[in-house]
């Protein structure tokens, strides 16, 4: 991708500093990325060659927490915040796999996944899908938007895979996913996956600085006691916050069993 087919949109879009969604793209190997993000997932990729493996584990666990949720859990309303550029296996495709009267709102403020939203904005005929343009911290815009696809007095599952890790104040993040689980009744759940230093740790602290220093939005790892503060007053599903590639892993499919430096877990409220 070397340049944007709108015009308008590509006045949005700072092509010469890398963002976190279209370097995620470029490692899950798609091609809705530019010249600065290739060169900083190449750079860290020199620093921590497991990346393309968090990456693959990173959306292998989000499968498999969706399936679950759709499932066993009996969700039928998915709010995904940071939702990203689309690849293989949305949420609102594995969710409607499962259960076709799923309905799915995806949240993202980057350009770039605006233009693909035509992508996400497919459903099958029992369910729904949606896409808000809105910041993580403003939850109030995210809950009234939502509100227009969601019932909000049913039991929702609020996905935060690898973005929650982008508001770096440990207060402002504990607050915002505070904010979000409060909003939802008893029976929904809280899917949170985030980078760790607990693996790969010194590979993970420079990644992180050299990314920080380049003018992109800022990130942080977190410990796993860290990331399990997201999930105070909820009833963690089995075995917990762990490496994503060890969450309910499926035997039956050929996924990433290596521990890798993101750290994932399910907790439902009571």
């Amino acid at each position: 991708m070397t340049e944007t087919p709108d015009p308008e949109l590509h006045k949005l879009l700072n092509t010469e500093v890398a963002h976190s969604a279209r370097v995620w793209n470029y490692l899950l190997g798609g091609k809705d990325n530019f010249a600065a993000d290739r060169e900083a997932a190449e750079y860290a990729l020199a620093l921590m060659p497991e990346l393309v493996q968090s990456a693959r584990a990173n959306r292998e666990f989000l499968g498999r927490a969706v399936r679950f949720l759709a499932g066993e859990a009996g969700i039928r309303q998915f709010l995904d915040i940071g939702t990203g550029l689309p690849t293989a296996d949305n949420t609102h495709e594995v969710a409607q796999a499962v259960a076709p009267d799923s309905r799915i709102v995806y949240v993202d403020n980057d350009p770039t996944v605006l233009v693909h939203a035509r992508a996400l904005l497919t459903s099958s005929p029992e369910g729904a899908t949606d896409y808000l343009d809105a910041d993580l911290r403003d939850t109030a815009t995210i809950l009234d938007g939502a509100a227009r696809t969601l019932d909000l007095n049913r039991p929702v599952a609020i996905m935060l895979s690898g973005s929650v890790n982008f508001v770096v104040d440990d207060p402002e993040a504990y607050a915002v996913v505070d904010r979000l689980v409060e909003a939802v009744p008893a029976g929904s759940y809280l899917v949170v996956s985030h980078p760790t230093k607990e693996v790969n740790g010194p590979a993970v602290e420079e990644s992180m600085r050299q990314w920080n220093e380049s003018g992109a939005a800022p990130i942080t790892a977190r410990s796993r006691e860290g990331i399990e503060r997201f999930f105070t007053g909820l009833e963690l599903v089995p075995p917990g916050v762990v490496t994503c590639s060890a969450w309910r892993p499926d035997p039956s499919r050929q996924e990433i069993t290596d521990k890798v430096s993101e750290f994932a877990g399910v907790g439902l409220k009571r």
